[in-house]
């Protein structure tokens, strides 16, 4: 079976991400003078931006062969269907929102002059515009279950204004109100999936799970 068009373009796309955030490391680690606090590249920090870059792309790639997956013919497959789905997206965004925003945020990585901070905050943006896409598509899950749709329904627009803010962490910019805006918007989504019979438990993106 061919690659569609589509999944070979986020394919490259990963590897330019990916280029784009270890150039920035690279730039960081060579600043001369100054006192500029260097940081080394570890082979953590490599896999770790490696799985990230990769999340969104391989996550997408396996929304299109959901869809391209014959329809559950009954209406309860369907809903059972939707539920699943949507289970897995809320997940992978709670998952990588607490792993590489919330944690790191509250251990002050991302804090002028701490250390690690540059790759802390690369992470950060990726995971930001990985968990706002992925919870984009849990909210599209939800419509397949009138239960979980009703409970979704009133956070469109909490899941909308993450749209900006995995730039805003990469750059450094976000306080105190953006960390929390992600994490009341995750706490939510949970409880609309619990509401509904779909408990969300938090699964952090790694290299095997995505690229497998």
């Amino acid at each position: 079976m061919s690659v569609p068009t589509t999944v070979r373009f986020r394919r490259a796309l990963t590897a330019v991400v990916l280029s784009t955030a270890l150039l920035a490391g690279a730039t960081a680690c060579g600043g001369g003078g100054g006192g500029t606090q260097r940081e080394e590249l570890s082979a953590a920090s490599m896999g770790e931006l490696a799985a990230l870059a990769a999340a969104e792309p391989a996550a997408a790639e396996a929304d299109e062969l959901a869809a391209a997956t014959p329809s559950p013919s009954t209406s309860a497959e369907k809903q059972k269907f939707a539920k699943t789905r949507f289970v897995a997206n809320a997940g992978l965004a709670a998952g990588a929102t607490y792993q590489w925003i919330v944690k790191p945020y509250r251990a002050g990585k991302f804090k002028k002059g701490a250390k690690g901070r540059t790759f802390a905050l690369i992470k950060a943006g990726l995971a930001g515009a990985f968990a706002y896409n992925r919870l984009k598509a849990a909210a599209d899950n939800a419509k397949g279950d009138p239960l979980l749709s009703k409970a979704m329904a009133p956070l469109t627009a909490g899941i909308e204004s993450l749209k900006g803010l995995g730039t805003k962490l990469r750059k450094g910019q976000a306080g105190d109100a953006d960390i929390s805006s992600f994490d009341d918007v995750i706490n939510s989504v949970k409880e609309a999936g619990k509401s509904a019979g779909a408990t969300v438990t938090d699964k952090v993106p790694s290299a095997s799970q995505l690229g497998g």
